[in-house]
């Protein structure tokens, strides 16, 4: 055995890892009566489960997502009315594992993924996201305060979440690091901003404090020792001759040097006294964005998203675990520019679309429960409107834009009652084609004049398909149509003997065998079921029974053929 397979990997195991589903391709029927507002927008609101609505995203969005922030059930072992929130380990690792895959084939190379988490699950999920990421793709754990104090019922109370970062490519040691090369400078405060005065300096000391340096160049002082750079400047509130640092020189020559005294731009401190001084700056000279911290502790607080809620739904009880708006500014300020795609697939009551939406992004948001009805789409429909909650005044908000919403199809095979896979009697010979295409890896769209051009992979790769039995007559007359260089591929439910390889250009498959094997058909919900595992506290009144809470399918509240759009 070589060396190379007596290496051990380090790796994150639990029941059930690798016993991943084999997924179904499905389609994305427009909902027209839950669209809103620019019929033209490309902003998508989901309804389904988001790892089926991730691998229907996957074809068409692979490598195209700028920035995802997801909220995933934090696993706390208790039940939300919106989230069963309770798995064991290895059922919330298996649930979580396949979800940050397919999310990850969505990022574009310079995007990141923002993971909100507690501690609960965070470490497990850490080393979870090294795997699916790799551990040179970490970027940050950022520490954010969610409420003003700990709770007064605990000796220890959790004050903080956390949101863990992971870049899609490396950048190489040499380079910028990640997020220098792909993020933006968070904005300034209001704190650092008083550092900085619009007004010519007073003489002597500067009553209002230091002036920091912003970055290297507003440290009178430089680095390498340079000879011509080590010189003497005089403190002109003390008098005294003033070298830098042994080993160390200025980072100005003497004329450069002497114009910042006369202009008074150097600072000696509060005293006057400094050893070495700094060079002032003015607010019009600094960057304008700050380098992000890992400890967020005045961004926003819970308390803001509930009563953002409450004012949006007119009711406290809305959502139970929103993020407030600033928060999610923060990130998409960071991670994103105006035009790109933010995603989102554990949507909740809907905060990072509509932050999305106000900041001028394009966005994806998916959810299977009933509140992408009753709060995601009602939400939208208001910021589209022009509400002035959240951060709408912060951004001049004044509404504009569209929202497109979307169910997942049925699955394309159900079986009759004989145990035979049939196609499902749901799908209209518009889904069948789009269904098709997805499957064989096929761009669905259809030519306004050439029936059986439907769908393409390559300038000359067709497909076509239909339910209608192929005649070696309508095979040949499709030929006849075909121009040279031109491959086809035909899908259909059955055919004459004498088609089969008559054309070496034109490929025939018989459904729904050929997709007999390929992945799970009709399955609907890709949720787990959810156990609140026994607690044993000592008390003998304490119940160790398990309690299992089913996350119920929300279905589809239209019927697919009323549809008019598919994707």
């Amino acid at each position: 055995m070589s060396k190379k397979n007596n290496l051990q990997k380090l790796e994150l195991t639990w029941i059930g890892k690798g016993e991943e589903p084999k997924l179904e391709p499905r389609i994305l029927i427009e909902n027209p009566e839950f669209s809103y507002g620019d019929q033209s927008s490309e902003n998508m609101l989901i309804h389904g489960d988001n790892l089926l609505a991730l691998k229907a995203l996957e074809q068409d969005y692979a490598g195209k997502v700028k920035c995802i922030y997801i909220d995933p059930p934090y696993n706390t072992g208790s039940a939300f009315e919106q989230y069963d929130d309770g798995i064991e380990h290895s059922q919330w690792l298996n649930l979580m594992r396949p979800r940050l895959k397919l999310l990850r084939n969505l990022l574009r190379s310079d995007g990141s993924i923002w993971i909100s988490i507690d501690d609960n699950e965070c470490h497990y999920l850490k080393v979870l996201c090294d795997e699916v990421f790799g551990r040179s793709c970490f970027i940050a754990n950022i520490i954010w305060k969610k409420r003003d104090g700990p709770p007064n019922d605990r000796n220890i109370g959790a004050i903080h979440e956390h949101i863990l970062i992971y870049g899609k490519v490396k950048i190489e040691k040499s380079k910028k690091t990640f997020a220098e090369e792909h993020f933006n400078l968070s904005p300034r405060t209001d704190k650092a901003n008083k550092q900085y005065s619009v007004y010519k300096e007073p003489n002597g000391p500067d009553p209002n404090g230091p002036f920091r340096k912003i970055d290297t160049t507003a440290n009178a002082k430089g680095g390498r020792h340079v000879e011509s750079l080590v010189y003497a400047i005089t403190n002109p509130y003390t008098g005294e001759k003033v070298f830098p640092r042994k080993g160390t020189c200025w980072r100005h020559n003497k004329q450069d040097m002497a114009k910042l005294q006369t202009e008074n731009r150097l600072y000696w401190g509060v005293d006057g006294k400094a050893t070495t001084p700094m060079r002032k700056l003015y607010l019009s000279e600094v960057r304008q964005g700050m380098t992000t911290p890992t400890i967020w502790y005045e961004v926003a607080l819970n308390q803001h998203a509930s009563s953002e809620i409450e004012k949006i739904f007119g009711s406290k009880a809305a959502f139970e675990t929103p993020k407030p708006e600033n928060l999610l500014k923060l990130i998409i300020h960071i991670a994103s520019n105006e035009g790109e795609i933010v995603l989102d697939s554990f949507l909740g009551s809907g905060t990072s679309i509509a932050v999305a939406h106000k900041m001028g992004r394009k966005y994806i948001g998916i959810e299977l429960g009933d509140h992408a009805f009753t709060h995601c789409f009602p939400r939208l429909k208001k910021v589209i409107d022009g509400e002035q909650g959240g951060i709408s005044k912060a951004v001049n908000w004044q509404g504009g834009g569209g929202i497109k919403f979307y169910t997942l199809a049925p699955s394309l095979l159900k079986q009759d009652k004989f145990g035979n896979w049939i196609i499902s009697q749901e799908y209209n010979a518009d889904m069948l084609a789009a269904a098709m295409a997805k499957q064989e890896g096929f761009k669905y769209l259809p030519h306004e004049s050439t029936y059986w051009k439907q769908g393409q992979s390559s300038e000359h790769d067709f497909i076509f398909t239909t339910t209608q039995f192929l005649t070696v007559e309508a095979l040949d007359s499709i030929q006849d149509e075909m121009q040279p260089g031109e491959t086809l591929l035909i899908c259909c439910k059955s055919f004459q003997t004498a088609c089969k390889g008559k054309y070496t250009n034109i490929t025939i498959k018989k459904i729904p065998l050929m997709l007999l094997g390929r992945c799970e058909f009709g399955k609907e919900d890709y949720s787990l079921n959810i156990i609140n595992l026994p607690m044993d506290d000592g008390k003998d009144d304490m119940d160790d029974r398990t309690e299992e809470l089913s996350v119920q399918a929300i279905r589809v509240k239209n019927k697919p053929n009323q549809q008019t759009s598919l994707f």
